[in-house]
């Protein structure tokens, strides 16, 4: 049984992390009194997890508005008539202005896939999978006038396995997102105000990703590339290549076993499951791993084994057709 009162939210959010978070709020004993959420999109990002916060809360009985941008006077007209405790926020994808998150007289609860200060911004999951961490996770913290940057109220770790895709660490955080928000919630609704500064001395902050972020450069370390590639598994856009001046996608890789010299891209040895690429700004000297391409995409839409798709040793993938 809840041992504290609830408040009145007003929810802002979009997409697989708005709708179970505003599903779990709908569970508790605090009372949704209006959600704000964006138009359907058709932006490659937005198709992804793409559960919708607006068909929820109507089923549900609550006071929808569409919105790309949060920034009208008559959004902040229905917010003072909502008359909320507190603001939650979960992917929100544009900026809301002070006089916005202010409002409530508790202020605005954001929920993101990070553990902050690091990986504020965009996909952190991706982000935090590629640079190789060992931990991910979901921080709640209240909103203030820089991106992702104010006290934190809550923070959850999950471990990073060391076969995990992005897919994989979008389920195991997306489904702290309800209870830690509600958690959050309920410290505030008990009066909690010490909440602990963020250290911005070790605050990382990165940009949306785009197709250009997921070309391979075969200079970069074996275990960098495959962190690539197992960032950006489907149904995410994949990593990339050129083979022959097609483009070609790799769904799947490891590191080899044995180490190879030579030039980087090029395709060398078959090895295991797959296909051993020489990778490395120092491949030269014959002390690097390589890649191991087991799975991969043709630009025709074709999946095959790589054992498959290389019939013969030799030749190279490059960044450029």
């Amino acid at each position: 049984m809840a041992t504290t009162a609830g408040l009145r939210v007003a929810f802002f959010g979009f997409g697989t992390w708005g709708s179970r978070t505003l599903q779990a709020l709908l569970d508790s004993h605090h009372e949704v009194v209006l959600v704000v959420t964006h138009p359907p999109s058709d932006g490659a990002w937005e198709r992804i997890w793409n559960d919708s916060v607006e068909d929820l809360a109507r089923s549900a009985g609550v006071p929808v508005l569409l919105r790309n941008r949060p920034d009208d006077a008559d959004l902040q007209v229905r917010l003072k008539e909502a008359d909320p405790d507190v603001m939650v926020a979960v992917n929100w994808r544009t900026l809301i202005p002070s006089e916005v998150f202010s409002l409530p007289r508790l202020g605005t609860l954001n929920v993101h896939d990070s553990l902050l200060p690091r990986y504020a911004g965009f996909a952190p999951l991706n982000w935090a999978l590629i640079n190789g961490e060992t931990q991910v996770g979901v921080t709640a913290h209240l909103m203030d006038a820089e991106l992702d940057a104010g006290p934190i109220v809550l923070q959850w770790a999950v471990p990073v396995g060391a076969q995990d895709t992005a897919v994989d660490l979008f389920h195991a955080t997306v489904k702290l997102f309800g209870p830690i928000t509600v958690a959050g919630l309920d410290l505030m609704a008990d009066g909690r105000t010490d909440f602990p500064t963020q250290d911005r001395s070790s605050a990382t902050f990165f940009h949306k990703r785009a197709d250009e972020d997921n070309r391979i450069d075969w200079t970069w370390p074996a275990r960098d590339i495959v962190n690539l590639v197992r960032a950006q598994p489907d149904p995410y856009p994949n990593a990339w290549t050129y083979h022959r001046g097609e483009r070609l996608s790799v769904l799947k890789a490891s590191v080899s076993e044995k180490r190879y010299g030579g030039t980087p891209g090029r395709i060398f040895f078959r090895e295991g499951p797959g296909v051993a690429i020489v990778a490395g700004s120092e491949a030269r000297r014959g002390q690097n791993l390589a890649v191991v391409i087991e799975t991969v995409r043709t630009a025709a839409g074709e999946t095959l084994p790589a054992l498959e798709y290389f019939t013969a040793m030799g030749g190279y993938l490059t960044d450029r057709p």
